[in-house]
């Protein structure tokens, strides 16, 4: 124990002496001429990055004027707007960077550039993160992963935690999946998947909008265009997961003979929706009526089915192997004219001179109705006998119009009600069924 003193001393004395020495070190790196040069170049180049972006927002159109409504994209429009705010970030983060070669290659000190750098990258992380992320799992992405790492980049932590996660790992024969790979693969999996969302919706609505092409050939080439997006993330995704793409010939062997067992009516749906978008048999808008008598409006046609809307509100969903392998009637492919006719009686002592003069005068007169001198005489509005029933004239009224007879085309019960309100005004009369009852033996009949 008497020896303990001076042993204390000497420990006392050692740590008082590295202080001496960190702070002899603290003192000379904050007066030595590389630090004010590491600080004057981060200055010099974060002032060109905000002169840059300045430039860039008040010169490109994109940036500088606000997205219209009647814009060609205007939901990408919108986009490339709205994201003008990061161009400073993402410039400083591109002068720092150039800023740390030279300062390197001068000083050989660059230490200051680049944790300004990362703090760049930090702070354009959380701003997108915060303010342009929709999806919450993306943002929590970004805010628990993404920042986090480049932290640890920028204090040079990195690549120790990589270490460490991938040493713990799972070997099964030859394969070995790693915690460092299963949390890569999960991690740029949702980015990418996300990005893809992201992409096909822009990408289907600028092909959408080009009006040089038909509907159905837009149709065709957003299909196409969505098939190969996600065939590139899922080849991405391999990589990142370290799997050989040599091996997807042995792979893709076994999934074909999966689609021929299992998958088959899936891959002929597929199929059946690309000969669909090929041949332009049916397009957008087209009113349908299916075999088995269900009709419907086509809003969406997607690689497995085909969605038809009613006019009641409801939603059919239609595989597309229906229209290969059924038949079916579209009303409204090659022409959105058609012909509709109306049916009632009149009693025997009708005027049909007047009646049929007073029904053509009320088709033509209805907006929708086609008729005038532009029309031939076939599509001129006509009202004519049917036959002579038990109780009246059987009388068959028809017309022409533009599109279907439903929905906000309700001509045809507007027809029936002017000519209803026509037979009142001019003492006309729809017979109801009549009969003649004749009482035979009348002294057989009970009394009272």
């Amino acid at each position: 124990m008497a020896d303990s003193g001076p042993a204390i001393g000497r420990w006392l004395q050692g740590v008082t002496d590295a202080l001496e020495q960190g702070r002899a070190n603290v003192v000379a790196w904050g007066t030595s001429p590389e630090l004010y040069a590491q600080l004057g170049a981060t200055l010099l180049a974060v002032a060109i990055a905000w002169l840059g972006a300045s430039v860039l927002v008040a010169r490109v159109r994109a940036w500088s004027t606000a997205p219209v409504t009647r814009a060609r994209m205007p939901k990408l429009a919108e986009f490339v707007f709205k994201r003008r705010g990061i161009v400073f970030p993402v410039l400083s983060i591109f002068m720092l960077g150039i800023a740390a070669t030279v300062a390197m290659r001068t000083f050989e000190q660059n230490g200051v550039v680049v944790g300004a750098q990362g703090l760049a990258v930090v702070l354009l992380l959380y701003g997108v993160a915060d303010r342009f992320v929709t999806s919450s799992m993306i943002r929590a992405i970004a805010l628990w992963i993404g920042i986090p790492m480049a932290v640890l980049h920028v204090f040079g932590w990195l690549d120790d935690v990589i270490g460490y996660l991938d040493g713990v790992d799972l070997s099964v024969g030859n394969i070995r999946v790693s915690l460092y790979a299963l949390l890569r693969t999960l991690l740029f999996g949702a980015i990418l998947f996300w990005l893809g969302r992201l992409s096909n919706d822009v990408g289907k609505q600028a092909i959408r909008t080009r009006t040089s092409l038909d509907a159905a050939t837009r149709e065709v080439f957003a299909k196409l265009f969505e098939i190969g997006l996600y065939v590139v993330l899922f080849l991405l995704l391999l990589q990142v997961m370290g799997i050989n793409l040599t091996a997807l010939a042995v792979f893709g062997g076994a999934l074909g003979v999966g689609i021929g067992f299992g998958l088959q009516q899936i891959a002929s749906n597929f199929i059946s929706g690309i000969i669909i978008l090929l041949d332009r048999s049916i397009s957008i808008g087209d009113y349908i009526e299916l075999e088995d008598g269900r009709v419907g409006q086509l809003r969406e046609l997607n690689m497995r089915f085909a969605v038809l809307e009613t006019y009641e509100g409801k939603d059919i969903m239609v595989p597309n192997e229906r229209f290969i392998t059924t038949s079916y009637t579209n009303w409204t492919h090659k022409d959105p004219m058609q012909r509709y006719s109306l049916e009632f009686q009149v009693a025997y002592s009708t005027d049909l001179d007047l009646l049929f003069e007073n029904i053509r005068q009320l088709c033509r007169d209805h907006p929708q109705v086609l008729s005038g001198d532009a029309y031939e005489l076939e599509f001129q509005p006509d009202a004519e006998i049917a036959g002579f029933g038990d109780s009246g004239i059987d009388i068959l009224v028809e017309f022409w119009m533009m599109g279907i007879d439903d929905g906000r085309n309700r001509v045809g019960a507007d027809l029936m009600h002017d000519i209803w309100r026509s037979i009142q005004k001019h003492g006309m009369e729809i017979p109801f069924p009549q009969r003649e009852v004749r009482i035979l033996n009348p002294q057989n009949q009970p009394p009272g």
